[in-house]
Protein backbone atom coordinates (compact mmCIF):
# COMPACT_ATOMS: atom_id res chain seq x y z
CA UNK A 1 0.00 0.00 0.00
CA UNK A 2 2.91 2.56 0.76
CA UNK A 3 4.83 1.50 -2.72
CA UNK A 4 1.36 2.33 -4.34
CA UNK A 5 1.09 5.81 -2.83
CA UNK A 6 4.67 6.94 -3.13
CA UNK A 7 3.91 5.99 -6.70
CA UNK A 8 0.87 8.37 -6.75
CA UNK A 9 2.68 11.23 -4.89
CA UNK A 10 5.88 10.58 -7.75
CA UNK A 11 3.93 10.87 -10.68
CA UNK A 12 1.12 13.51 -9.06
CA UNK A 13 4.45 15.77 -8.22
CA UNK A 14 6.42 14.80 -11.23
CA UNK A 15 3.36 15.89 -13.59
CA UNK A 16 3.48 19.47 -11.70
CA UNK A 17 7.20 19.98 -12.59
CA UNK A 18 6.54 19.21 -16.40
CA UNK A 19 3.33 21.17 -16.39
CA UNK A 20 5.03 24.02 -14.89
CA UNK A 21 2.92 24.38 -11.32
CA UNK A 22 5.84 23.83 -10.00
CA UNK A 23 8.10 26.18 -12.11
CA UNK A 24 11.70 25.66 -11.46
CA UNK A 25 13.89 27.02 -8.32
CA UNK A 26 10.61 26.74 -6.49
CA UNK A 27 11.55 24.73 -2.70
CA UNK A 28 8.72 22.88 -1.33
CA UNK A 29 8.50 21.01 1.72
CA UNK A 30 7.67 17.61 2.35
CA UNK A 31 4.87 18.83 4.43
CA UNK A 32 3.33 20.72 1.76
CA UNK A 33 3.26 17.88 -0.87
CA UNK A 34 1.48 15.52 1.97
CA UNK A 35 -1.00 18.33 2.61
CA UNK A 36 -1.97 18.84 -1.08
CA UNK A 37 -1.75 14.65 -1.37
CA UNK A 38 -3.61 14.01 0.98
CA UNK A 39 -1.04 11.54 2.37
CA UNK A 40 1.55 10.95 5.49
CA UNK A 41 4.73 12.13 4.91
CA UNK A 42 6.32 8.41 4.35
CA UNK A 43 5.56 8.52 0.89
CA UNK A 44 6.37 12.01 -0.04
CA UNK A 45 9.78 11.20 0.72
CA UNK A 46 10.03 8.26 -1.04
CA UNK A 47 8.75 10.08 -3.84
CA UNK A 48 11.55 13.19 -3.48
CA UNK A 49 13.93 10.73 -3.04
CA UNK A 50 13.30 9.00 -6.93
CA UNK A 51 12.84 12.82 -8.46
CA UNK A 52 16.18 13.76 -6.93
CA UNK A 53 17.62 10.73 -8.56
CA UNK A 54 15.83 11.38 -11.44
CA UNK A 55 17.14 14.94 -11.83
CA UNK A 56 14.16 16.60 -11.11
CA UNK A 57 14.65 17.81 -7.94
CA UNK A 58 17.47 18.59 -5.17
CA UNK A 59 17.22 18.01 -1.49
CA UNK A 60 18.21 19.98 1.31
CA UNK A 61 17.79 18.25 4.70
CA UNK A 62 15.13 20.17 7.03
CA UNK A 63 14.89 22.75 4.58
CA UNK A 64 12.73 21.47 1.61
CA UNK A 65 13.42 20.47 -2.30
CA UNK A 66 14.16 22.56 -4.79
CA UNK A 67 12.53 21.91 -7.91
CA UNK A 68 15.39 21.80 -10.24
CA UNK A 69 15.60 24.82 -12.68
CA UNK A 70 16.27 24.11 -16.63
CA UNK A 71 19.69 23.98 -17.14
CA UNK A 72 21.67 26.31 -18.60
CA UNK A 73 22.17 24.54 -22.24
CA UNK A 74 20.22 22.05 -22.03
CA UNK A 75 17.18 23.56 -24.34
CA UNK A 76 19.79 23.28 -26.68
CA UNK A 77 20.90 19.72 -26.11
CA UNK A 78 17.45 18.58 -26.61
CA UNK A 79 16.91 20.09 -29.06
CA UNK A 80 19.85 18.89 -31.11
CA UNK A 81 19.30 15.21 -30.00
CA UNK A 82 15.53 15.32 -30.75
CA UNK A 83 16.63 16.73 -34.38
CA UNK A 84 19.09 13.73 -35.25
CA UNK A 85 16.37 10.86 -33.89
CA UNK A 86 13.46 12.65 -35.87
CA UNK A 87 15.40 13.25 -38.84
CA UNK A 88 16.70 9.55 -38.77
CA UNK A 89 12.76 8.52 -38.25
CA UNK A 90 11.69 10.25 -41.33
CA UNK A 91 14.65 8.90 -43.85
CA UNK A 92 13.42 5.23 -42.66
CA UNK A 93 9.67 6.00 -43.03
CA UNK A 94 10.02 7.88 -46.16
CA UNK A 95 11.30 4.20 -47.85
CA UNK A 96 8.44 2.11 -46.52
CA UNK A 97 5.45 3.78 -48.47
CA UNK A 98 2.60 1.71 -45.99
CA UNK A 99 4.13 2.81 -42.85
CA UNK A 100 4.48 6.47 -43.75
CA UNK A 101 0.69 6.35 -44.80
CA UNK A 102 0.00 5.20 -41.55
CA UNK A 103 1.61 7.38 -39.91
CA UNK A 104 0.67 10.16 -41.30
CA UNK A 105 -2.86 9.54 -40.96
CA UNK A 106 -1.88 9.02 -37.05
CA UNK A 107 -0.29 12.82 -37.41
CA UNK A 108 -3.71 14.76 -39.06
CA UNK A 109 -5.55 12.82 -36.61
CA UNK A 110 -3.03 14.37 -33.85
CA UNK A 111 -3.61 17.60 -35.33
CA UNK A 112 -7.48 17.51 -34.93
CA UNK A 113 -6.51 16.96 -31.03
CA UNK A 114 -4.18 19.88 -30.71
CA UNK A 115 -6.41 22.47 -32.45
CA UNK A 116 -9.32 21.60 -29.97
CA UNK A 117 -7.24 21.97 -26.84
CA UNK A 118 -5.89 25.15 -27.68
CA UNK A 119 -9.16 25.99 -28.43
CA UNK A 120 -9.54 24.95 -24.33
CA UNK A 121 -6.17 26.57 -23.68
CA UNK A 122 -5.09 23.49 -21.64
CA UNK A 123 -1.71 23.91 -21.53
CA UNK A 124 -0.89 20.78 -19.80
CA UNK A 125 -2.54 19.14 -21.97
CA UNK A 126 -1.27 20.65 -25.08
CA UNK A 127 2.59 19.71 -23.85
CA UNK A 128 1.56 16.47 -23.85
CA UNK A 129 -0.12 16.21 -27.23
CA UNK A 130 3.07 18.26 -28.81
CA UNK A 131 4.88 15.99 -27.28
CA UNK A 132 3.18 12.61 -28.39
CA UNK A 133 2.98 13.95 -32.05
CA UNK A 134 7.13 14.24 -32.08
CA UNK A 135 7.17 10.45 -30.52
CA UNK A 136 4.85 9.12 -33.30
CA UNK A 137 7.47 10.12 -35.80
CA UNK A 138 9.93 8.25 -33.86
CA UNK A 139 8.34 5.23 -33.46
CA UNK A 140 7.74 5.37 -36.95
CA UNK A 141 11.29 4.53 -37.46
CA UNK A 142 11.17 1.05 -36.25
CA UNK A 143 14.07 1.43 -34.07
CA UNK A 144 13.33 0.58 -30.49
CA UNK A 145 17.00 1.99 -29.15
CA UNK A 146 15.92 5.35 -30.73
CA UNK A 147 12.70 5.22 -29.57
CA UNK A 148 13.37 3.92 -25.78
CA UNK A 149 16.21 7.11 -26.12
CA UNK A 150 13.87 9.57 -27.40
CA UNK A 151 11.56 8.60 -25.06
CA UNK A 152 13.80 9.87 -22.01
CA UNK A 153 13.72 13.44 -24.08
CA UNK A 154 9.99 13.28 -23.88
CA UNK A 155 9.40 14.56 -20.37
CA UNK A 156 12.10 17.49 -20.73
CA UNK A 157 10.53 18.38 -24.22
CA UNK A 158 6.72 18.73 -22.21
CA UNK A 159 8.43 20.74 -19.49
CA UNK A 160 9.91 23.04 -22.49
CA UNK A 161 6.82 23.58 -23.91
CA UNK A 162 5.32 24.33 -21.20
CA UNK A 163 7.05 27.20 -20.51
CA UNK A 164 7.35 28.55 -23.26
CA UNK A 165 3.61 28.39 -24.33
CA UNK A 166 2.98 30.26 -20.70
CA UNK A 167 5.50 32.47 -21.69
CA UNK A 168 4.09 33.69 -24.99
CA UNK A 169 0.35 31.55 -25.39
CA UNK A 170 0.29 32.92 -28.65
CA UNK A 171 2.74 30.20 -29.62
CA UNK A 172 -0.03 27.91 -29.50
CA UNK A 173 -1.24 28.51 -33.04
CA UNK A 174 2.25 28.56 -34.59
CA UNK A 175 3.22 25.12 -33.01
CA UNK A 176 0.13 23.83 -34.39
CA UNK A 177 1.42 25.44 -37.94
CA UNK A 178 4.60 24.51 -37.70
CA UNK A 179 2.91 20.74 -37.32
CA UNK A 180 1.09 20.78 -40.08
CA UNK A 181 3.69 21.55 -42.04
CA UNK A 182 5.96 18.49 -40.78
CA UNK A 183 3.22 16.42 -41.11
CA UNK A 184 3.06 17.50 -44.88
CA UNK A 185 6.86 16.70 -44.91
CA UNK A 186 6.30 13.22 -43.81
CA UNK A 187 4.10 12.85 -46.48
CA UNK A 188 6.19 13.96 -49.27
CA UNK A 189 8.91 11.94 -47.45
CA UNK A 190 11.59 14.86 -47.60
CA UNK A 191 13.78 14.30 -44.70
CA UNK A 192 16.48 16.94 -45.42
CA UNK A 193 13.45 19.67 -45.73
CA UNK A 194 11.87 18.05 -42.21
CA UNK A 195 15.49 18.40 -40.66
CA UNK A 196 15.62 21.75 -41.60
CA UNK A 197 12.40 22.95 -40.70
CA UNK A 198 12.08 20.83 -37.33
CA UNK A 199 15.44 22.18 -36.15
CA UNK A 200 13.59 25.86 -37.00
CA UNK A 201 10.50 25.09 -35.20
CA UNK A 202 12.10 24.06 -31.94
CA UNK A 203 14.52 26.87 -31.85
CA UNK A 204 11.57 29.11 -32.32
CA UNK A 205 9.65 27.95 -30.21
CA UNK A 206 12.03 27.74 -27.48
CA UNK A 207 13.24 31.01 -28.09
CA UNK A 208 16.99 29.98 -28.89
CA UNK A 209 17.01 31.97 -32.13
CA UNK A 210 18.48 30.25 -35.53
CA UNK A 211 20.95 28.32 -36.32
CA UNK A 212 22.17 26.52 -39.68
CA UNK A 213 20.42 22.49 -40.35
CA UNK A 214 22.82 19.95 -38.74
Amino acid sequence: MLHSAAESVFREVKELILSGELPGGELISEGEIAKRMECSRTPVREAFLRLEAEGWMRLYPKKGALVVPVADGEAEHVVAARQLVETQSVRVVAEQPHVRSNLVAALRTSLIEQREIADRGDVVAFSAADADFHKMIVVAGGNPLLDTFYGGLRDRQRRMTARSIAQDPGQLSQIIEDHTALADLVESGDADAYNTAVLTHMRQIHGLGFRGAL
